[in-house]
């Protein structure tokens, strides 16, 4: 959604290769070992997958809700040096593309 796809190229080829394999996981019907539940939702609906490269942290994350695709909300780079919650704005961002996911698949089964 949005700009992941090339904020996920500007990341690290290690980094990109690690989560392209997860999020491929999430594709096929599986989960990746490194993909854990993102604080704040129900349940296990939106995942986010953690690589650490070079003293920094890469995060994307995805939802699996939408039944019929994985749609990938919010790519970025962890910038706080302190604590592991995920800052409010990107907690916004991600509730926000979720939103509009749920939408755009519900607008592609009215079309089919």
């Amino acid at each position: 959604m949005a700009s992941t796809l090339e904020d996920l190229k500007a990341f690290p080829r290690a980094v990109q290769r690690a989560m392209g394999v997860a999020l491929r996981d999430a594709q096929t019907g599986g989960k990746h070992e490194s993909a854990k539940p993102l604080k704040g939702f129900k349940g296990a609906s939106v995942l986010e997958v953690v690589q650490d490269h070079d003293g920094d942290s890469y995060r994307a994350v995805y939802t699996v809700r939408v039944a019929d695709s994985v749609y990938v909300l919010h790519v970025f780079k962890k910038k706080s040096k302190t604590g592991i919650k995920t800052p409010k704005g990107v907690m916004d961002v991600v509730r926000a593309r979720l939103r509009r996911a749920a939408l755009e698949s519900r607008d592609r089964k009215e079309r089919q």
